[in-house]
């Protein structure tokens, strides 16, 4: 059996963030046989644009997000809430691998979707709205393995969200999904 290589793109730019932690934590929880890996040049790719993107243009983070894309098998998403929806930089990364329409690299590649957030709501807005984005662009996204980590500052304080047991178990989960969905696709 070949390696599931899922990639990893994380909707908060900030180093420390909460929703990096939980990127991290999930590459740590990656099962045998399988490689998660964080996709680190998104603050780099520029705003989607269709007079951009066009046959031999070459912009270098583009080509690098649509490479690693392309030899995933699956993809998670990890983010954040900015004023009640995702991020302008996640919502650019899908719309990138989206493209060309009906054949972009997402397109029919298994999705699962975590959200963050200090509130009580755990991101939930963003993390609709992620799944909304990611489906329409061709994602097969894995709704029974969404997660939404609410009062993150409650919950972890100062510590890194792996030290949070409970926690590390639901991306465990989620990351287990994942990467049983890509072994599905292979058998199909």
């Amino acid at each position: 059996m070949s390696q599931s290589n899922v990639l990893v793109l994380v909707g908060s730019l900030r180093a420390g963030s909460v929703n990096r932690q939980l990127a991290e934590t999930a590459v740590s929880a990656a099962p045998e046989g399988a490689a998660l890996t964080i996709f680190e040049g998104l603050a780099d790719v520029p705003f989607y644009n269709e007079d951009l993107d066009v046959e031999g243009a070459s912009i270098p983070a583009v080509d690098a997000l649509r490479a690693a894309a392309g030899n995933a098998d699956a993809f998670l998403l990890v983010t954040p809430e900015y004023n009640g929806t995702i991020p302008a930089v996640l919502k650019n990364a899908i719309d990138w691998i989206s493209r060309p329409y009906g054949a972009g690299a997402v397109s029919g590649k298994p999705v699962a979707v975590i959200s963050a957030s200090p509130s009580g709501n755990g991101a939930q807005w963003a993390n609709d709205d992620t799944v909304k984005a990611v489906g329409i662009a061709g994602g097969n996204v894995l709704s029974d393995s969404a997660l939404a980590v609410a009062s993150t500052f409650d919950k972890f304080g100062t510590a890194h969200a792996r030290e949070n047991a409970e926690v590390v178990a639901q991306v465990s989960k989620v990351v287990a999904d994942l990467v049983d969905a890509t072994k599905t696709l292979v058998d199909a």
